[in-house]
């Protein structure tokens, strides 16, 4: 079997990404409206807003993980939150979310970030178990948040 290596997104990627955001998304209920030119603008543009790595085996893309930046600037303090974690359902038991998560520690520390976060579905006891058993500890629910619209 090759050897599964965890790399930035390319290119030629997106198309195999954009299927598995979609899939994400299904997964949750939701209907995935990126396009491939938005998902390139976001993780290739000039400015981009995600920092993508995708597991490879061979030609195969088997998951991704999407991280956004995070800041505590009154405390001088950088940190990462892993937007997204996606393995394909016939590459899962494999290791490869693991792979994705000490790789996208390994981005995070490198990046200088001192800390890096994840989100579940509160009924997804699984993830948990899973973000648990790499290191990550459990943070009470955050306060009020607000959002507008523009």
């Amino acid at each position: 079997m090759t050897e599964l290596s965890i790399r930035n997104v390319e290119d030629a990627d997106l198309p195999s990404v954009l299927e598995m955001v979609r899939a994400l998304a299904a997964h949750h209920g939701d209907a995935a409206q990126i396009s491939l030119t938005e998902l390139e603008r976001d993780c290739l543009g000039a400015v981009p807003w995600l920092r993508v790595l995708v597991a490879v085996r061979g030609a195969d893309i088997l998951g991704y993980a999407a991280l956004c930046p995070l800041a505590q600037m009154q405390f001088g303090v950088r940190g990462m939150d892993m937007h997204h974690l996606f393995v394909c359902a016939d590459a899962r038991g494999q290791g490869v979310g693991r792979a994705l998560i000490d790789a996208s520690i390994a981005l995070t520390k490198l990046l200088g970030c001192r800390y890096m976060t994840v989100g579940t579905h509160p009924d997804n006891s699984e993830a948990a178990m899973v973000y648990q058993a790499a290191g990550f500890d459990s943070l009470p629910p955050p306060g009020p948040r607000f959002r507008i619209k523009i």
